[in-house]
C-alpha cells in the first residue's frame, strides 16, 4: 500500500505529514511526500536551499520514524493539486493526505482550491487535515 501526502512548510503541511505518518505507521505502508513548492518565484517564495533544507528535516524526520518513504519535489511551475494527483496515479496510491485550511469566499474564488481539486479528482480516498489549532491563525 502507498499514501500519497502533499506537503509544504505551513501548519497545514505539517499537520498533513503528521496525519500521513500515521496512517503509513497503522497501515504498514509506504509513503510519498509530494513537494510542489515553487522556490524563487515571488518576493516571498523560499530559495532553492530553504526548499531543500525544509526536505532535509522532513527526510530526517521520516527516517526517524521508521517509515519507507520517497520524497518527490516538483519544480515545474504546475499546480500543487496536478502534481499531487499526478504522483496519486503514478504510484497508484490508496490513499491521499492532504492539508486544508479556512479561506474566504472570495479568496476561493480568486486562488481556486488545491484541496477542492484533490478531493474531487483523486481515484482513491482523501483524508483533509486542518492543523492544530495552537500552531494555526485563522
Amino acid at each position: 500500500m502507498t499514501i500519497v501526502v502533499g506537503y509544504v512548510p505551513t501548519p497545514e503541511g505539517r499537520a498533513a505529514l503528521r496525519r500521513a505518518a500515521e496512517e503509513a505507521r497503522l497501515r504498514e505502508a509506504s509513503l510519498v511526500v509530494v513537494s510542489s513548492i515553487d522556490a524563487g518565484s515571488g518576493p516571498d517564495a523560499p530559495s532553492q536551499e530553504e526548499v531543500d533544507a525544509e526536505l532535509d528535516l522532513v527526510k530526517q524526520e521520516l527516517a526517524e520514524l521508521g517509515l519507507a518513504f520517497e520524497v518527490r519535489r516538483c519544480d515545474r511551475g504546475r499546480l500543487a493539486s496536478e502534481d499531487i494527483l499526478d504522483v496519486v496515479e503514478d504510484v497508484e496510491a490508496e490513499l491521499v493526505v492532504i492539508g486544508v485550511r479556512r479561506r474566504s469566499r472570495v479568496g476561493k474564488l480568486v486562488l481556486g482550491s488545491h484541496a477542492q481539486t484533490v478531493i474531487l479528482n483523486a481515484p482513491c480516498p482523501v483524508v483533509a487535515v486542518k492543523p492544530d489549532r495552537t500552531t494555526s491563525a485563522d
